[in-house]
């Protein structure tokens, strides 16, 4: 059975939009039976004006409200203020409280639950040093409502923060390894980037082959075997990697969790290693729902590079999504209007596959340029392993044979071709020998 929630926006000018919020609400699983918004200056004891607050607290009794869900950063003491207003045992629920009970709820694996705990412990923090602060201040513990306070909470929060940080060094250790390892495997890695509900994880299906990745879980504890495609937010809170069919390049393709906006530090620290992903790939597609308004797409881009440029060093590629829900005019005039913040993007849907092959040799002229080769082998029993394994990790353009040779020509990353090399010198001195 959904709760069922009222939700409310404090904007200091102008007029609140609600329909993030909405999303997010029902994304946690609430059905929404009221709204309500005002505009003004915070209210340092109530968030909205103790007015508006009355009339929430109407809104709630009438619509048999469960809980307020506040699209702000609501105080501790704000939310005690607004709770005490409200009928029976009615829940306020702010907006980063919304978040990572989401977060919670999709956290399949290890690396996730971690992160979801430990943005759930930074959030706490802060509350219990208040409770701590003002219970000793007023010599009363549950100053306010604000509950019972224990003194070493503050310390048990800080050591478990620490904890969760070394098992979380630790994972990204092992996928730091698991890249390299890829990288001399000769696969090039490709990490999708953007909003949540973008369509990432629906292009990443038409990109992909039929066959994900295999996985170790010891080695690689976030990934999972499959990306959903489905209409909601939230849906990859991990990382989700396959084989992408690209051309001549192998490819491994990311999906990375959505980004969100009005996201405090606290919580992107908290999930800093899965934007290692993205900070640590080969080249970065940004997907941006081409459907949505010019200034709602101009706002995200700009989020997005300041995310991405903050630690990125590779090249990134606009992808303009969900271009069957658009006509070619009005994407004509999106591309104009948002040429500065997407130079040369490419339109693809995702969800009929149109333009996405367009897309694959973009990708594939995007990626560090790879090194030309020629090797000439003798002719042994180990040199068609070192030919089959050319084949494996590199791209092969020339293949002949003589009585007691192999000439081989092919491209592959440095990496590939320092291997190929030192490989191919052992043969030569073991027939030398």
């Amino acid at each position: 059975m959904s709760r069922r929630a009222v939700v409310a926006k404090r904007v200091d000018d102008g007029s609140a939009d609600l329909s993030e919020i909405r999303d997010l609400a029902r994304a946690a699983g609430y059905e929404i039976v009221g709204e309500l918004t005002q505009t003004r200056e915070e209210d340092a004891a109530f968030m909205f004006g103790e007015g508006k607050v009355d009339e929430l607290a109407a809104l709630v009794a009438e619509t048999g409200g469960d809980a307020v869900v506040v699209d702000n950063r609501v105080g501790p003491y704000q939310m005690y203020n607004i709770g005490s207003k409200l009928p029976g045992d009615t829940e306020v629920v702010d907006r980063f409280t919304l978040i990572l009970d989401i977060f919670g709820q999709r956290a399949r694996t290890k690396k996730a639950q971690l992160q979801v705990e430990l943005a759930e412990l930074r959030y706490e923090l802060p509350r219990a040093e208040a409770k701590a602060s003002l219970a000793k201040r007023d010599e009363r513990p549950g100053f306010m409502g604000l509950g019972e306070y224990d003194e070493s909470r503050e310390q048990d929060i800080k050591a478990q923060i620490a904890r969760i940080k070394r098992e979380l060094d630790a994972i990204a250790e092992k996928e730091e390894t698991r890249r390299r390892e890829r990288r001399e495997s000769g696969f090039d890695l490709v990490a999708l980037a953007g909003y949540t509900n973008a369509g990432k994880s629906t292009l990443m299906r038409q990109l992909a082959a039929d066959l994900a990745v295999d996985e170790n879980d010891d080695l690689h504890p976030d990934l999972d075997p499959t990306a959903e495609s489905e209409d909601r937010l939230f849906t990859t809170l991990g990382t989700t990697t396959r084989r992408a069919e690209t051309g001549t390049r192998d490819v491994l393709l990311t999906d990375t969790v959505g980004f969100i906006s009005d996201l405090p530090h606290w919580l992107v620290e908290s999930f800093k290693s899965t934007l290692d992903s993205v900070y640590r790939a080969d080249l970065v597609l940004l997907v941006v729902d081409a459907s949505e308004s010019i200034e709602t797409m101009r706002e995200k881009l700009v989020t997005c590079h300041d995310t991405l440029y903050e630690r990125n060093e590779a090249p990134i590629v606009t992808v303009l999504n969900k271009i069957d829900k658009v006509d070619a005019d009005e994407l004509e005039e999106k591309r104009r209007a948002l040429s500065a913040l997407a130079p040369n993007p490419v339109a693809v849907s995702g969800r009929t596959g149109e333009n996405v092959d367009a897309l694959s040799e973009r990708i594939e002229a995007e990626l560090p340029d790879w090194q030309h080769e020629r090797l000439l082998l003798p002719m042994t029993e180990e040199t068609m392993s070192l030919v089959s394994w050319v084949y494996d990790h590199g791209h092969v353009e020339h293949e002949e044979y003589d009585d007691d040779s192999v000439t081989l020509e092919f491209e592959a990353r440095p990496a590939v071709v320092e291997k190929a090399r030192a490989k191919a010198g052992e043969l030569t001195a073991i027939e030398s020998a």
